[in-house]
């Protein structure tokens, strides 16, 4: 256990996504855009020196996730986060990104979620989600929403509304955002803390009275706000023998490394078999073991590249 956690620290993203285990992750859900969002992932762990120091299966899982849901992971673009909390890195959605799937599942009439100001909003009620709001267009100079509107219309005629208030939103976030700093935001609420307040009430409108997709769930389940421990991996499992996990990575890379030696060892003894095995084809047995790479190195089993 102690060696497969030194494995973890001392293994870069880089270097787990030269794997060839890990590659074949990506390619399953990717196909042939697999490569241009590994290096996308290598990218952004580049330029977030808090994610070069958290345990980079963790990065990989939280990549898997948004590779699974088909969202980019660059943070300016604002589907989808990595973000580093307490040594692991985990995945986070942004407001874009529940857009996106709503968009997807086809069964949207309209969906939006705008900022309010003071100027704007009169009164609201929650039971008839009736609310006096006369938009105000100017520039407001650093001035800060008073809250957050979300509104949905389904194909079936189905409407909600739903308002949060600046405070409802920062108490939400203190309560189920470990990652946001507590009284104080910091990361990715520190930055972008309206958008994140929009990603709160789309949320909170598309999962509570939306079409619960299948990408949907998955997105709920994933995002940060759901999980009060460790981080863990909810990438959809593969129904094929071919699937991997990240933690069949490490176990591989162990794996790997205890092949590496048992063949060093065995050196001497492979000099005296040498003509034997010349006359043995691929995939013969000689003296009781296969000499074929595929039997060397089971499937699952793979040598991590070195520079």
């Amino acid at each position: 256990m102690n060696n497969q956690v030194a494995n973890t620290q001392q293994i870069t993203v880089k270097q787990f996504v030269n794997m060839n285990s890990t590659k074949k992750r990506f390619e399953d859900v990717l196909g042939k855009r697999a490569p241009q969002f590994m290096s996308s992932l290598v990218s952004v762990v580049n330029s977030n020196q808090d994610l070069q120091h958290v345990e980079a299966a963790s990065v990989i899982n939280s990549a898997l996730v948004a590779a699974a849901l088909d969202l980019p992971i660059n943070s300016s673009l604002g589907y989808m986060y990595i973000v580093p909390y307490k040594g692991q890195a985990q995945p986070q959605m942004g407001y874009k990104g529940y857009i996106q799937l709503a968009q997807r599942s086809g069964q949207y009439k309209h969906l939006n979620a705008i900022a309010v100001y003071a100027d704007e909003f009169q009164g609201w009620n929650p039971l008839t989600e009736e609310i006096d709001y006369q938009p105000n267009f100017h520039d407001r100079n650093g001035e800060q929403p008073v809250g957050y509107l979300g509104y949905l219309e389904l194909l079936n005629g189905f409407q909600k509304t739903v308002y949060w208030t600046r405070e409802q939103i920062d108490d939400h976030r203190k309560r189920f955002s470990k990652m946001s700093g507590g009284n104080t935001p910091k990361g990715v609420w520190k930055d972008n803390f309206d958008a994140m307040a929009l990603k709160t009430v789309l949320r909170n409108l598309l999962t509570k009275w939306g079409p619960m997709t299948v990408d949907m769930q998955t997105a709920y389940n994933a995002d940060e706000e759901e999980h009060n421990e460790a981080p863990k991996d909810v990438t959809p499992e593969q129904n094929n023998e071919e699937g991997y996990q990240t933690q069949d990575i490490l176990n591989s890379f162990d794996q790997a490394e205890k092949e590496k030696a048992s063949k060093e060892e065995a050196k001497p003894a492979k000099k005296a078999t040498k003509t034997t095995k010349k006359t043995a084809t691929k995939g013969d047995e000689v003296n009781g073991t296969n000499e074929s790479q595929e039997e060397l190195f089971p499937d699952g089993t793979i040598t991590p590249h070195t520079k």
